[in-house]
C-alpha cells in the first residue's frame, strides 16, 4: 500500500476517524497496530526487523536511563548503534563491500568467490535506523528523556506517514506530542488535507510525468545525445524534488489530520543562491540529522585545523550522505560532489560575502537569478551520479553532454509542462509574496474551494495515476 494507491484512500479516513473516537491512552498502541498493518501492506516478513530495532533501541535507552557513569552510557550507545546498523549494513551494503572485496582480491592475484545473498531490500530501513540512532545519541547527550513506554519507542520509528520515506523524524519533537495524543481538530483536518493535496500535485502531475520522460532517457542513454542528455539531467532535479517533496507533505499533511505536527522536508530548493542554503532546503530532517551528529562533532574534533578542518568534516559527512542514498559508487562520488561544491565555497565564502556587500549584489534580482541558475547546473551535474547505476555510464552521460549533439528527444507532455508551470509559480509566491495572491489560504471560502477544485481536479485529469512506486523506497 502505497500513498497514491486507491487502497491508502480507503485505508486512511477509517484510520483518521477511528484514532478520534478510541480514548485518548490507547491511541499510541492504535496508531502502533496501524503503522505495521500499513508496512505489512508492502512487506511482512520484514515487520520481525523492525520490531527487533523497536527492541534494541528501546532496551538499550532503558540501560543508559538507569545508569549515572557517562563512561558507561556512552559504551551502550555505541553498542546500540552498532546493533541497530548491522541489518541495514547487511541487506544494503554486504553484497557491495562483499563485490568490492572480491575484485580487490583479483587485482592482487587471489581468486575466490564470496557467496552473494539476494534479499529485497526492507522499505524504510535507511530512515527508521536513522531515527533510533538519532534517539540513542540524543539521550546519551541528556538532549531527551528516556521514553519508557515501548508503545510510543515503537510508534515513533514506525509511525505509517513517515517509515518509507521520512521525514527522519527525532525524538525530541515526537515523544511530547506522543503522549498528548491530541484529538483532531477542524483545524488540522484542513491543513493536513491541504498539504496532501499538494502533495498528490507534485508526486502525480509533476514527479510522475517527468519520470515518464527522464526514465525513457537514462534507461537507454547510449541511443540518446548529448542535447536530450543535458535536457534529461535538467529535468531530473524538478522530478526528484517534486517526489521526495510530494511524498513529505503527503506524510506531514497525514499526521495533522490526527493533531501530529512532523517536522518539514523542504523548503523551495530551487531559489538557493549558494549550495550551502541548498542543502539547508533540501531534505532538510536528513541534513540536519547529519548536521547534529556528524558534521558538528567532526568540525567540533578538527577546529584546531581552522578552515581545512571544516573541509575535512564536510567531505566525511557528504561521503556518509552518499553511503546512505546508496551501495554503489555512484552514490559515493554523489556524495564527495557535495562535499566539494561545500568546500569550496567555504574557502571562498570570504571574498564572495566581500564582493557582495561591496556592490551590494544581495539586493540586486539578477545577481539573485545567476546565483540560483548556477547552483541549480551544480546540483543538476551531480545528480547524474546518482541518477546513473554505474560510473562508467555517468561518464558516458557527461562525455556525450558535452561532445555529442543533435535533435532534442521531445516527449515532455503540454500537461508536464504546466504542471512545471504551476509548482513554480506557487514556490516563487511562497518564496517572494508569502502574504499576496493567497489561494489555498484565501480569506474568501469561494476562492478557497475553487482552488481546491481545481488543483483536485488536474490530479485526477492529468495526474500519472499509475507512476508506481516513490524513488526514496529505495533507500
Amino acid at each position: 500500500m502505497t500513498f497514491t494507491s486507491f487502497e491508502f484512500l480507503l485505508f486512511f479516513p477509517v484510520v483518521v476517524l477511528l484514532y478520534n473516537i478510541i480514548p485518548q491512552k490507547l491511541r499510541v498502541w492504535y496508531l502502533l497496530v496501524v503503522s505495521y498493518v500499513f508496512y505489512a501492506f508492502m512487506q511482512p516478513v520484514y515487520l520481525v526487523l523492525l520490531a527487533a530495532v523497536t527492541g534494541i533501541t528501546y532496551g538499550f535507552t532503558r540501560w543508559m536511563g538507569a545508569t549515572d557513569d557517562d563512561d558507561k552510557k556512552k559504551r551502550i550507545m555505541i553498542w546500540g548503534i552498532i546493533l541497530v546498523l548491522l541489518p541495514l549494513f547487511f541487506f544494503k551494503y554486504y553484497n557491495f563491500v562483499n563485490e568490492s572485496i572480491t575484485a580487490l582480491l583479483t587485482a592482487i592475484g587471489f581468486h575466490t568467490a564470496i557467496p552473494k545473498i539476494s534479499w529485497m531490500l526492507p522499505v524504510g530501513i535507511s530512515f527508521y535506523t536513522f531515527m533510533s540512532i538519532g534517539y540513542l545519541v540524543d539521550v546519551n547527550n541528556e538532549e531527551v528523556e528516556v521514553e519508557t513506554n515501548i508503545g510510543s519507542v515503537g510508534l515513533f520509528l514506525s509511525f505509517f506517514p513517515y517509515i518509507l520515506s521520512g521525514p527522519i523524524e527525532r525524538a525530541g519533537n515526537m515523544f511530547p506530542q506522543l503522549k498528548k495524543m491530541p484529538t483532531s481538530q477542524p483545524s488540522d483536518l484542513t491543513a493536513g488535507l491541504k498539504l496532501m493535496l499538494w502533495g498528490y500535485f507534485m508526486k502525480l502531475c509533476v514527479a510522475d510525468r517527468l519520470g515518464i520522460y527522464v526514465d525513457a532517457v537514462f534507461n537507454n542513454f547510449v541511443n540518446h545525445n548529448g542535447t536530450t542528455l543535458a535536457f534529461a539531467t535538467l529535468l531530473y532535479p524538478i522530478q526528484v524534488y517534486a517526489d521526495l517533496g510530494g511524498y513529505s507533505l503527503l506524510a506531514i499533511g497525514a499526521a495533522r489530520c490526527m493533531g501530529l505536527k512532523i517536522i518539514p522536508n523542504f523548503n523551495r530548493p530551487f531559489f538557493a543562491t549558494s549550495m550551502s542554503e541548498l542543502w539547508r532546503r533540501w531534505h532538510m530532517s536528513f541534513i540536519n540529522w547529519l548536521t547534529d551528529y556528524i558534521y558538528t562533532p567532526l568540525s567540533f574534533a578538527l577546529r584546531s585545523w581552522k578552515i581545512w578542518g571544516i573541509v575535512c568534516a564536510l567531505m566525511l559527512t557528504f561521503l556518509v550522505s552518499g553511503i546512505w542514498h546508496g551501495a554503489a559508487i555512484t552514490s559515493i562520488v554523489w556524495g564527495l560532489v557535495q562535499g566539494v561544491y561545500l568546500s569550496l565555497e567555504a574557502l571562498l565564502q570570504k571574498k564572495r560575502s566581500s564582493m557582495e556587500s561591496k556592490h551590494n549584489l544581495n539586493k540586486k534580482w539578477w545577481y539573485i537569478l545567476i546565483c540560483c541558475v548556477v547552483v541549480y547546473l551544480l546540483f543538476a551535474f551531480s545528480q547524474i551520479f546518482g541518477r546513473c547505476a554505474t560510473l562508467s555510464d555517468a561518464w558516458i552521460v557527461i562525455r556525450k553532454i558535452f561532445n555529442v549533439r543533435g535533435s532534442l528527444f521531445e516527449e515532455v507532455t503540454t500537461y508536464g509542462w504546466f504542471s512545471i508551470l504551476i509548482l513554480f509559480v506557487k514556490d516563487f509566491r511562497d518564496e517572494f509574496f508569502p502574504n499576496q495572491f493567497r489561494l489555498f489560504e484565501s480569506s474568501h471560502i469561494v476562492i478557497r474551494f475553487i482552488s481546491y477544485a481545481v488543483i483536485a481536479f488536474l490530479i485526477v485529469s492529468i495526474g500519472v495515476l499509475d507512476g508506481g512506486q516513490f524513488i526514496y523506497f529505495q533507500f
